[in-house]
């Protein structure tokens, strides 16, 4: 016969079971019921949020915002694993309202520059029109990349670079000849002009060749997040090899796959160096990130952002600049 349990046994065993349930929950969950219980909006308005400043550095003539508004969000490109619905859904999120207002709320809280593919270039000068300041950044990744760099600087980007899927493929099938032609086309458009990467080979065999570009583009993350690629299992170039079937290989989840190698490579060059895929595509929270990145030597972070986010990146992004301006960091600033 089962033996008859009183209520305070019954509560304590439902604690108990409770907290078993909240301690194998999926870090989605957990985040999601933090969001819930603290009451928190969805997404702010520009007009109800307090401003805040983010410090600043230079690259040329060109003023921006240590935090750099990331495109691939706005642009539909999401880096989802094997998630197939991920780049459809942001897509259908940020019709044109949604970006002009993201861009409104990340220039409310000190994001000046916003770094993006070419086919934003409309909404862009929308906002432009309606009074915004956001500055642009063009990756110029649009078919032939000269015609890609002059179409961005025509329709008012501040400054151009190669992609760094792009760059890295011309580097890896040999073809600095041709990169060495855009490199000296960028350079006659009299914008800062740059070159970006996710590999560090394609870093170090641009600077072997002599390519003197105003700024890096190079990815920077750390590789302790779940789905990360295996340290043995990394190879050169992955993040351009396209996904792997094999369930330790490459799969569209990490885009710097030696970061202390990284971190002491660029500490070598003196050109301004914009970290990108800081957050390993929403896998490493900005806490765990921003502060670690500007630590270890990169002068700015471009960083995708839903307009949900960016009130609390921002916050995060402040204090982390003033903790390594307290602390130091190994790297000088270079911009």
């Amino acid at each position: 016969m089962a033996k008859n349990i009183g209520r305070r046994g019954f509560l304590k065993n439902s604690l108990a079971v409770g907290g078993a349930a909240l301690a194998f929950r999926s870090m989605e969950e957990r985040v999601l019921s933090a969001e819930s219980a603290a009451g928190k909006a969805s997404a702010p308005s520009a007009s109800t949020v307090a401003p805040l400043e983010i410090p600043k550095g230079k690259i040329k003539n060109l003023e921006i915002s240590r935090v750099i508004c990331g495109g691939n969000l706005i642009g539909g490109w999401a880096h989802s694993r094997d998630l197939i619905y991920v780049s459809p859904l942001i897509k259908a999120y940020h019709t044109d309202e949604k970006v002009l207002e993201t861009f409104r709320l990340a220039e409310k809280r000190g994001i000046n520059t916003a770094l993006t593919n070419p086919v934003s270039n409309r909404v862009i000068n929308t906002y432009r029109k309606e009074g915004g300041k956001m500055q642009w950044i063009s990756d110029c990744a649009a078919g032939d990349l000269k015609d890609a760099i002059k179409n961005s600087i025509d329709t008012g980007a501040d400054a151009v670079y190669v992609q760094g899927g792009k760059c890295d493929k011309m580097v890896k099938d040999g073809q600095m000849k041709a990169l060495e032609s855009v490199m000296s086309f960028m350079k006659d458009q009299l914008v800062p002009c740059g070159l970006g990467a996710h590999s560090l080979d394609t870093v170090r065999e641009c600077v072997k060749a002599g390519f003197e570009p105003d700024f890096w583009v190079k990815t920077l993350h750390k590789d302790d997040y779940w789905s990360a690629t295996p340290q043995d299992s990394r190879r050169a170039f992955d993040e351009i090899s396209g996904s792997k079937k094999e369930h330790n290989l490459h799969h569209d989840n990490m885009w710097c796959t030696n970061a202390q190698e990284t971190i002491a490579y660029m500490a070598t060059l003196k050109k301004p160096w914009i970290a990108f895929k800081t957050l390993a595509a929403g896998a490493i929270h900005p806490r765990n990130a921003f502060q670690w990145c500007f630590e270890n030597g990169a002068d700015f972070l471009c960083v995708g952002m839903f307009d949900f986010q960016i009130v609390e990146n921002s916050e995060i992004a402040a204090k982390a600049l003033a903790a390594v301006t307290k602390k130091g960091r190994a790297r000088p600033w270079i911009a």
